[in-house]
Parts: C-alpha cells; structure tokens; sequence
C-alpha cells in the first residue's frame, strides 16, 4: 500500500505512454520493474554487507577507494542508469507546468524544451551541493507520509458512516495514527538531529600508507581487520 501511493502520482502518466495501454500489460511492466528492481537491489544488499559487514555504507560505492579502478566503472554505470532514469521523476513537474501555463496542450519543440529545462535545473543545484539528503528526509515526512498514510486514511474515517471507534475503521484510525506520529517524530529528528554528509570521504582502510595502492579495497578491509 505504501509503494502504491507513493508512486501513484506517475501511475496514470506511464500507463497512458504504453503502446497498448491495458491492465494486462500495464500488471505485466509494473510486475517485472518492480521484482527485476527488488532482486538487483538484494543482490546488491547481500553482497555489500558480506564483504563490508558493520562498515557497510548507504551507497554500496562508499565503501570502495578511489584507486579502485572496477568501482570506479561501477559509479559511471551507476550514474548513467541515474541519468536515463531520472526523466521520469521530472515527468509530473512537466504535466503540472503544461496544464498550468499551456491548456495541457504542449508542441514537440515546447515538450522537450520544458523537460530539458527541468532537468538542468535539478542537475544544476545537485551539483551546487554536495549532501541534499535533507531534501529526501524532509519530502518523506512533509510529503510522502500524508501521502501514504494520513491522508487514504482520513479519507476512508470521513467518507465512513459508522462511528471512529467501529471495527471497519479500526486499521485506518490505527494508520492515521501511526502517520502522524512517524510525520511529527521525523520532522523533530530531522531539524534537531540532522544527519552528517560523508560523501566523497574514503574509508580509514583506504588510507593506510603502507599497502600497494594497486589493493583492492576488499583486500584492504581483510588486511586492517585482521590488524585490528
């Protein structure tokens, strides 16, 4: 339910982008992302935290030094996947911008001219700064948790015509609930204790002055752990 709603806002545009849009085919695109995503996302998990164990970072790539000529290979990949990828997100802004400035009729020239332009100027305060991990922490709890939770959840309560306290509003007093306190405990943490920026920071195995830098810097983490 959580996924649903979060990805719901882009929903009806990629449905509408199908070839031959129907439920078939749009249960078989959505399927085969989703469960293609999970895997290579676990696969990645696993494989992360059986080499880095404790050490493991949020991005699996932290962990490798800088000499590391296959991670290296591994963050352009990366970040070309993030470039083909990242139109999608921008696909909402541009259906906003066209239905509020152009009667949401836009030309080719215009279509594209509107996509480019926001996403340049994403691109362009990305690599303004170099941690916005703030932006994720505050659109999950100010945006993406009423949402998912609150809002689905007040809706059903208000649409009801049995009382708050009847079993068949029971889940949904529970999950209204729930997303209130996540929202008010999330936005607390995130402004009081904000979260510290280590990207770009190598490892304390990867400064170890004494190895070859042609390590690998799994062999580097098996060699200091041992020394440890």
């Amino acid at each position: 339910m959580s996924f649903a709603f979060l990805c719901h806002h882009n929903s009806f545009i990629i449905y509408g982008s199908l070839e031959k849009p129907s439920l078939s085919n749009w249960s078989r695109v959505t399927h085969m992302s989703v469960g293609s995503g999970m895997i290579v996302s676990a696969l990645f998990a696993v494989a992360g935290y059986a080499t880095f164990t404790g050490y493991t970072q949020g991005d699996i790539f932290e962990n490798y030094c800088k000499n590391d000529d296959l991670a290296t290979f591994g963050r352009f990949c990366f970040g070309i996947s993030i470039i083909t990828t990242f139109p999608l997100e921008c696909f909402v802004t541009r259906e906003v911008v066209s239905n509020v400035f152009f009667n949401g009729t836009l030309n080719n020239h215009a279509h594209v001219a509107i996509t480019v332009l926001i996403v340049a100027a994403c691109t362009a305060l990305s690599l303004a700064y170099d941690c916005l991990g703030i932006v994720l922490v505050l659109n999950g709890v100010i945006c993406a948790t009423p949402l998912i939770f609150i809002i689905p959840s007040a809706c059903y309560i208000k649409l009801s015509t049995e009382s708050w306290f009847h079993g068949g509003n029971l889940i949904p007093c529970l999950i209204l609930i729930a997303g209130v306190f996540v929202m008010t405990t999330g936005l607390i943490m995130a402004v009081m204790f904000p979260q510290d920026c280590s990207h770009g920071a190598e490892m304390f195995y990867c400064s170890v002055s004494n190895l070859s830098s042609s390590t690998s810097s799994t062999d580097l983490l098996l060699q200091n752990s041992t020394e440890i």
